[in-house]
């Protein structure tokens, strides 16, 4: 049959009406209460009434309607009605249906939301899941969201950049690693663009950013961790700590405040209604934070210790809102952070926290080459395997500052999802690599 596609209405208002529109999408449910039928399509815009009064119908609507099985893919042609009951505040009467692909029985799993479905059932049937209204709604707020992190940090003058994904070092050292064959040789996953944006500082690209996959190969079984997740970098140069920490409590802001305006109706789906974080955002130090915790904590912390996932909750609960963390032990971050010249223990590092978790983390970074070779071997690694990563600090590179924002910790966060997975179309974890 042939697929008219530039007759299809894009949307329908009460105001149309006794006007014919002609729609496409899935059959959502069917009601059939004896003397009249009721079809729900389900379409990119959301969900239209299609009423069917079998006294007055045509036989062969009537009869193709009744064929129907939820989640064929059809096509309604028919008379928009005004109808205050109905969804939207309109039905739609139909003078012809076309079935462009019928859907088998039973289905993997309910998209009407009226059954629920563990979570592995709906991620092992995404394609299915995302067809029910509150799972799209999410990830169309994510568009919005990742739209407006780019949007802003255009206007900030910056720059998206493209960085490797198979890379011969290890960014940040350690062990968690995807090592891949690479030909003849041995490669890994990159866990960060961080060496390839801070290259970019020596090439004069003075602000760039990246949003892309990074890869942790963590044995982690939690709700807020993924083994692939997405990071939205910056780097900027000329600039220190606090310059970047103000760029990001300013991004989080304008993220909260354009996605309540353009995702609205997707909130709606959701329930949502989003609070705007109040700037500035709360600044602790390393030294205050660990005073919370052991003030409010039965675990207490030691200068030098991580916070903990009970820390990071105890501290969260007392502050309330989202919160920086700033001058770190040297020694508990990476190599690539720039100490303070009069107190070489700390870090002119930060993490931007949210009452629930880590949302950042970032830092000066140290521009010097004696002093990056030199923290490269104090954490065990071997400067020569950072040679490509070196040779941009011998040739003039400026003082620069950046951070990394998890993309899905600032989603989950933002619409109180309990588990990260569930805003991640297709989440990679120790026991998921398929779909």
């Amino acid at each position: 049959m042939e697929f008219r596609r530039t007759h299809y209405t894009t949307q329908i208002t009460p105001q149309m009406d006794t006007q014919t529109a002609r729609l496409a999408g899935w059959v959502h449910e069917i009601r059939d209460l004896g003397g009249i039928m009721f079809l729900i399509l389900r379409d990119r815009e959301g969900l239209t009434q299609v009423t069917l009064f079998k006294k007055t119908i045509d036989p062969d609507v009537l009869q193709i309607a009744k064929s129907l099985s939820r989640e064929s893919v059809i096509t309604i042609e028919g008379v928009v009605k005004k109808e205050p009951k109905a969804p939207n505040g309109y039905e739609l009467i139909p003078t012809q249906i076309d079935i462009l692909n019928p859907a088998q029985s039973p289905l993997p799993m309910d998209t009407t939301g009226k059954v629920d479905a563990e979570l592995d059932t709906r991620l092992d049937n995404r394609f299915m899941d995302v067809r029910r209204p509150k799972t799209q709604a999410v990830f169309r707020i994510r568009h919005h969201m990742l739209s407006a992190v780019r949007g802003f940090l255009e206007q900030e003058g910056f720059i998206e950049i493209t960085t490797p994904k198979v890379v011969a070092t290890a960014t940040e050292g350690g062990t968690a690693l995807f090592p891949i064959t690479y030909f003849d040789t041995e490669a890994f996953l990159n866990q960060s663009p961080q060496l390839f944006k801070q290259i970019m500082m020596s090439g004069g690209m003075d602000r760039v950013f990246e949003i892309g996959a990074i890869f942790r190969a963590e044995e982690h079984d939690t709700r807020r961790h993924l083994n692939e997740a997405t990071s939205i970098d910056v780097e900027a140069s000329f600039v220190d700590h606090e310059d970047v920490m103000q760029v990001l409590e300013r991004l989080v802001a304008h993220v909260y405040l354009t996605v309540s305006e353009d995702a609205a109706s997707s909130l709606n789906t959701l329930g949502i209604e989003l609070n705007i974080p109040e700037l500035p955002f709360k600044r602790l130090t390393y030294d205050e934070a660990i005073e919370v915790n052991n003030e409010h904590s039965k675990e207490l912390l030691e200068w030098g210790d991580d916070l903990s996932t009970n820390a990071e909750k105890v501290i969260g609960e007392v502050i309330g809102a989202h919160y920086f963390i700033k001058d770190w032990p040297t020694e508990i971050k990476p190599y690539y952070t720039q100490p303070y010249e009069d107190e070489p223990v700390i870090t002119k590092a930060f993490d931007l926290m949210h009452p629930r978790m880590e949302l950042s983390s970032g830092a000066q970074r140290i521009h010097d080459y004696d002093l990056l070779r030199k923290r490269i071997q104090d954490q065990g690694l071997n400067p020569d395997g950072f040679e490509f990563y070196l040779k941009a600090f011998r040739y003039g590179i400026p003082p620069h500052s950046g951070w990394g924002l998890g993309a899905e910790r600032l989603l989950m966060t933002m619409l109180d999802v309990d588990n990260i997975r569930d805003v991640v179309l297709f989440p990679r974890d120790r026991k998921r690599v398929s779909p």
